[in-house]
């Protein structure tokens, strides 16, 4: 038997074992997306994208098996836990992934009891360790080309640097479509006498059936997005746009789309960049974005709470009708609705509590088309019960008892959904302008049929199950 000084020293290698090989397979499953798509196996990049989500879960649950077995009684001792995250901390210390390395842990932690243990700043990585941009490659993550000169040269040098194996329909015709855009943007954008730099990220996003060149244009030091979509069709690999307006590269990356397949070393250093050309995106849609979900959730929970301290407003209904299967509320301050299921659903709805989590894990796993709602799922979330308005609180208590429990000053929810918050679509109607109505609506059928194409169908057509975003597109949500 292990001397028990020993124990939360093994306990944190072994925590460190798992987190080292989960990195390992994730980045493996990622490096297939070349290939993939190259090889025009959609399927493939489709399986690839599943398996790569229940990774961290499955990781997570063994882990979580095998400390039970390790520590047994253990398990339960706080010492033993705070010297097991020191030893932990300290391994990690010089990770370039910190950072992911911490939510691992955090991870782990929680399952180990139940997941019914609300954020516990000692024994958890609830703040972050630093800014983790103390870690830099020893190359820059990006090319970078002077646009000084002919265009058609800047878009050859470009296109050179990414050599897939499957050739261009008609590279030519590309290299020249891209030299006009990006014309067409300086002669309009740019500052004479001025130069421009092109920079380029090295690794390829990979999403469905498309490969994504991202970059940035820099002049003044103001950086202007450029995404560079590329097709795999029948006939080889076509350019299928040049990218440079800020809302379209921002739905793009929007949180109602699919995670990326990128292959990325250090994890803080692809999300600045992102950052720079995104700067209304949250850290944490960005690291959703490239795959990092719960790590993206971490970076979520840490903005909310520093929110909730620099705030005052009270948590009250959001604009539209009531749901009959859930109770939402928001805080207007805050763009995200909190979503929590109900005890009960008035007729004629005839789902359980378990059939709605099943379609939300749906919706996370499948294909969301830009057109589904994204979610982060929180169990023990503790909220000020100070700033809950009392018509949402009782409604909690009487609709969703068994959801949620009050201990002294905070209002716990059990298992809550956390979304970010658009204007339901009957709202909208009622002040919309008629070119607004037409807009939208037409949004409204593309979302439907967009939807149909991945094989998912709303169970209806309520407008009010359906929202419009701050970009004005129309997406899914109950």
């Amino acid at each position: 038997m292990l001397y028990k000084k020993l124990l939360p020293y093994e306990a944190a290698y072994l925590i460190l074992e798992a987190y080292i090989s989960y990195h390992g397979k994730y980045k493996r499953i990622t490096k297939r997306a070349r290939l993939r798509f190259e090889h025009r196996d959609w399927h493939g990049i489709q399986a690839d994208s599943r398996e790569r989500i229940s990774l961290y879960k499955e990781m997570v649950g063994q882990t979580k098996h095998k400390l039970q077995d390790l520590l047994g009684e253990q398990a339960a001792d706080r010492s033993v836990w705070l010297a097991t995250k020191m030893h932990y901390a300290h391994e990690i210390a010089n990770f370039n992934t910190r950072n992911i390395a911490e939510t691992f842990y955090n991870s782990v932690f929680r399952h180990v009891h139940h997941g019914m243990l609300g954020k516990d700043d000692e024994l958890m990585f609830v703040y972050r360790s630093g800014s983790y941009r103390e870690f830099r490659s020893t190359k820059p993550i990006y090319f970078s080309l002077n646009i000084a000169g002919s265009y058609d040269l800047t878009m050859r040098y470009l296109l050179d640097y990414f050599p897939f194996e499957t050739p261009f329909e008609n590279l030519e015709r590309d290299r020249g479509y891209l030299a006009r855009c990006l014309r067409e943007w300086v002669q309009e954008h740019g500052a004479p006498d001025f130069p421009i730099e092109l920079e380029v990220l090295k690794s390829v996003f990979f999403r469905n059936k498309a490969a994504y060149i991202v970059g940035r244009l820099i002049q003044h030091g103001r950086p202007t997005p450029v995404v560079i979509p590329i097709l795999n069709g029948e006939n080889g690999l076509v350019i299928d746009a040049m990218l440079l307006d800020d809302r379209d590269v921002s739905t793009i990356f929007s949180y109602n789309r699919s995670y990326f397949l990128v292959d990325v070393d250090i994890v803080s250093e692809m999300v600045d960049f992102l950052k720079s050309i995104m700067p209304s995106k949250s850290l944490g849609v960005l690291y959703n974005s490239i795959g990092f979900e719960k790590h993206g959730k971490t970076v979520f929970f840490r903005d909310f709470e520093r929110h909730l301290l620099q705030s005052e407003d009270h948590f009250q209904y959001p604009a539209g009708i009531k749901g009959m299967v859930m109770t939402v509320f928001t805080l207007p301050s805050y763009p995200y609705v909190f979503k929590v299921i109900k005890d009960r659903f008035a007729p004629p709805k005839q789902v359980t509590f378990h059939e709605v989590v099943e379609r939300y894990e749906l919706v996370n796993r499948h294909d969301r088309v830009g057109r589904m709602a994204d979610s982060y799922l929180f169990n023990a979330l503790s909220l000020p019960l100070k700033r809950i308005d009392p018509e949402v609180l009782h409604e909690l208590q009487t609709e969703c008892a068994s959801r949620i429990e009050i201990k002294e000053q905070e209002l716990v929810l059990k298992h809550v959904y956390i979304e970010k918050r658009m204007i339901p679509l009957d709202v909208y109607l009622r002040s919309a302008e008629p070119d607004e109505v037409r807009e939208v609506i037409n949004e409204y059928g593309k979302a439907i049929k967009e939807m149909a194409a991945v094989n998912i169908f709303p169970g209806d057509m309520l407008l009010k199950n359906f929202g419009v975003t701050r970009l004005g597109r129309v997406v899914f949500y109950d």
